[in-house]
């Protein structure tokens, strides 16, 4: 099948409903406002008139303060939002252990009758087109990959673009000239943010030097904080992660160094969510420098109000990157000092106007 992919503004993507198409929305039933009950029949309104979504983890969990943990925070605005509750009829979560739970997690999901189902991380994508095709009727949302189907909407973020600024950071803010960067699994999304950091530090200071390690796993804070404390122990003093739970280690290791040594050089850059608090040692101290933001919530916000409506653009793959608002740098909460703010900012300017087009893939040797 083949899909049309479209860059789309988080804030307007509801308003622009028609140029997304109304494609594989559900049959409703027609109006029956006109016609008067029959005499003691149920009036109020149930469980079934609501708009129900609910999702399925991947194996970093919902509380891994990264992307499945901003996309169960945008199952929870919808759901505020509209006055559901959590349970059938409502909102709900499914989390994965492993990949041999993603199919039966989805499958309980369409057997409980949500009418939007979401499945977050690259590597639920096969389970999730294997489902779509078994069940026609019912509506997916495939985050970071493109499952097939004309039920399913992928939802891309360029990750290069945000990673880009946060490469700039890092590099501006390295004192040793040494940065790292730690991924999950070898997987296109990971490598669009190791290409876009690698692309921003080079920017500002081709001299600079990156080391790569990609652990293979999302949910190893111990993969993590070993990789951390090898990069901090050569010198690196900036780590940028994008590992999901894994990335919870870098945090883990940047913070002890920290107790010990109030004076040492030591960062860390978050992922998907801001991680400030993850970073947060008291209230003096915080080793977290900023965090490249994908805004998978307003992402899955959006999309739940398109279904709701009935305008849900099956068969689609929406991309965000910095024009739309769907990645950019947290507020760093003055760690970052004015003037690198400001070098950031320019970059960030070029990239949504075009003028820099942020490379998305890695060769074999940069992953070394």
């Amino acid at each position: 099948m083949n899909k049309r992919k479209f860059g789309l503004a988080l804030t307007s993507v509801v308003a622009a409903g028609a140029i997304l198409g109304a494609c594989g929305a559900k049959d409703k039933e027609e109006d029956k406002g006109k016609d008067e009950p029959a005499k003691g029949a149920e009036t109020t309104e149930t469980a079934d008139d609501n708009f129900s979504i609910a999702m399925v983890t991947d194996v970093g969990g919902i509380d891994d303060k990264s992307f499945n943990q901003s996309a169960w925070e945008g199952i929870q605005e919808f759901g505020k939002a509209n006055g559901l509750t959590k349970g059938d009829g409502g909102f709900d979560y499914l989390q994965s252990k492993g990949e041999a739970d993603f199919e039966p997690n989805l499958n309980k999901l369409v057997r409980r009758d949500f009418d939007l189902i979401f499945g977050v991380g690259f590597i639920m994508a096969d389970a999730l087109t294997d489902l779509a095709a078994q069940n026609p009727e019912s509506h997916f949302v495939q985050i970071d990959a493109e499952a097939e189907g004309d039920n399913v909407v992928n939802v891309l973020f360029k990750e290069q673009e945000g990673s880009f600024l946060a490469g700039v950071a890092a590099a501006k803010m390295s004192k040793s000239g040494k940065i790292g960067f730690v991924g999950g699994m070898d997987i296109p999304v990971i490598n669009r943010f190791h290409a876009g950091y690698v692309a921003g530090a080079k920017a500002v200071n081709p001299d600079i030097e990156v080391q790569i390690k990609y652990t293979g796993a999302f949910d190893k804070a111990d993969l993590g904080k070993l990789t951390a404390n090898s990069m901090y122990s050569s010198g690196v003093d900036v780590i940028f992660h994008a590992a999901g739970g894994t990335g919870n280690g870098v945090f883990s290791e940047a913070k002890e160094r920290k107790k010990k040594d109030p004076n040492a050089d030591v960062w860390v850059i978050g992922v998907d969510a801001d991680q400030y608090e993850e970073g947060k040692i008291d209230d003096k101290t915080n080793v977290t420098l900023t965090s490249m933001l994908k805004s998978v919530d307003k992402a899955v916000v959006d999309l739940a109000n398109q279904g709701k409506e009935g305008e849900f653009p099956g068969g689609e793959t929406l991309i965000y990157g910095l024009k739309e608002d769907g990645v950019k740098l947290a507020d760093s909460r003055g760690a970052i000092p004015e003037d690198i703010d400001k070098i950031i900012a320019e970059y960030a300017e070029k990239i949504a106007n075009g003028e820099i087009e942020v490379p998305a893939d890695v060769t074999a040797k940069d992953k070394k």
